[in-house]
């Protein structure tokens, strides 16, 4: 049992498009519709009537918190175990600045790319009794051979992780993240459940009058990326939407603060105002390359180490 894709859920997480939806029997969970966060009771119903073997939590487009300890409490209560794909926050977990998932799961999975800000690949903790079968699972289970390179980047990012310097910009994820819904909100646009407590803040456009595709392509040309996604019980296809995802971690990592969120936000305001207008678009785009011009990729003295 795991949470709907179209309501915060991961894609691999039971989706019909996805293979494990032909490998396992899935059974899925969501928000409620008035708060549009994780709603518990619903879950617990839904895990009573069902007794899954496993329940999964964790979300590529939930922006708030999860309970952890609840739904442990509900999946030991119907003899389930209990695992959590936490790859979209675990830069935030490692830094300590929101609630680990480590104490109360079976099972947690991650990417470490993301807020862990490292390279493309992953890791898996878990209880100590299932050590040997995740070990086996995934050597000879299902990959053959580990790349020397990305092993090294990952030993590289798990240091940093624990570094002051990636704790700092865990707040900082936070606290942009915040302002973000804050600056957007001031502006007219709808949060999706008011705010975010991650690095992830969903955007309902239906007040605006244009569509997640639309505001995605429209500020592709002006170089900021977002992309279009499904918000709790849209009305719009998954290949349109009503809103968009918009992450804080890379600009964060640049070193952009509150101040330039607000230029941020009003760059996206004005792109929201007429998304098909050319000059528009020209003048939206300049701003946003003075303001990162200020935030270098790679700033001098960089590579002195």
């Amino acid at each position: 049992m795991s949470m709907r894709l179209d309501q915060g859920g991961h894609l691999t997480h039971g989706s019909p498009v996805n293979f494990l939806s032909k490998v396992y029997e899935y059974h899925f969970y969501g928000v409620n519709e008035k708060t549009e966060m994780i709603d518990y009771e619903e879950l617990e119903k839904k895990a009573e009537e069902i007794r899954p073997k496993l329940i999964i939590t964790g979300g590529s487009s939930y922006p708030r918190l999860i309970d952890y300890e609840r739904i442990s409490r509900i999946a030991k209560s119907v003899g389930a175990y209990f695992m959590v794909d936490m790859a979209h926050v675990s830069g935030l977990v490692a830094a300590g600045v929101i609630p680990s998932p480590v104490p109360h799961a079976d099972f947690v999975s991650s990417s470490t790319t993301k807020t862990l800000c490292g390279p493309r690949s992953g890791f898996i903790l878990c209880k100590k009794e299932h050590a040997k079968a995740i070990d086996k699972g995934v050597f000879p289970g299902s990959i053959g051979s580990m790349h020397l390179t990305t092993m090294a980047a990952k030993s590289w990012v798990f240091k940093y992780a624990a570094s002051d310097e990636f704790k700092n910009i865990m707040r900082q994820v936070l606290a942009n993240g915040k302002a973000l819904a804050e600056e957007l909100t001031s502006r007219g646009f709808r949060i999706v459940s008011g705010t975010t407590d991650n690095h992830i803040v969903m955007v309902d456009l239906r007040s605006k009058g244009i569509s997640g595709k639309m505001f995605q392509n429209a500020l592709d040309r002006v170089g900021i990326t977002v992309n279009k996604n499904q918000i709790p019980f849209d009305p719009a296809s998954p290949f349109v939407t009503s809103g968009v995802r918009i992450g804080v971690t890379s600009i964060t990592q640049r070193g952009l603060k509150e101040a330039e969120i607000k230029i941020i936000a009003d760059i996206m305001d004005r792109v929201a105002s007429a998304p098909e207008d050319d000059a528009n678009i020209i003048s939206c785009k300049k701003d946003a390359e003075n303001l990162i011009s200020n935030f270098p990729l790679y700033p001098a003295g960089s590579f002195e180490d």
